[in-house]
């Protein structure tokens, strides 16, 4: 029987958007004052959709309680309350846009599930907001 089952998950954190080759005025024209000097920061939700087949002898496609603690140590515990271009090594050379934090959060999980799993991510920014991966 194959089955999904979700996992929300909360974390605080800042960012600028900006490309160290452009001019002020050209990150301020494509980024808009999401590229303030200063940073900024969003209320992120996090919504993970794992699917596969349930485990005949658990009743279980994954005990959620694995699933929340997985999330807890490479989710929140790596992001809350960090600054993406400060505080990740990942996001030195690369833009902190909703698209990327998304990726590197699905590959961070991906990681810890296994392959077992089909793995999907969501990422609100705001709660207009949001990217999925994979698409």
């Amino acid at each position: 029987m194959r089955i999904a089952v979700f996992r929300k998950a909360h974390f605080n954190a800042a960012h600028r958007l900006y490309n160290a080759d452009w001019t002020p005025e050209k990150n301020l024209e494509v980024f808009g004052p999401c590229s303030n000097p200063n940073y900024h920061g969003h209320n992120y939700e996090l919504e993970v959709k794992v699917a596969g087949e349930v485990d005949p002898v658990t009743g279980f496609l994954i005990d959620l309680k694995i699933l929340k603690q997985i999330i807890k140590e490479e989710v929140e515990d790596r992001f809350d309350h960090k600054n993406f271009n400060l505080d990740t090594p990942y996001f030195k050379e690369k833009n902190p846009t909703s698209e990327n934090i998304c990726v590197l959060i699905h590959d961070l999980l991906s990681k810890r599930l296994g392959s077992e799993f089909e793995l999907t991510v969501r990422l609100w920014e705001t709660p207009r907001n949001y990217v999925e991966y994979p698409a």
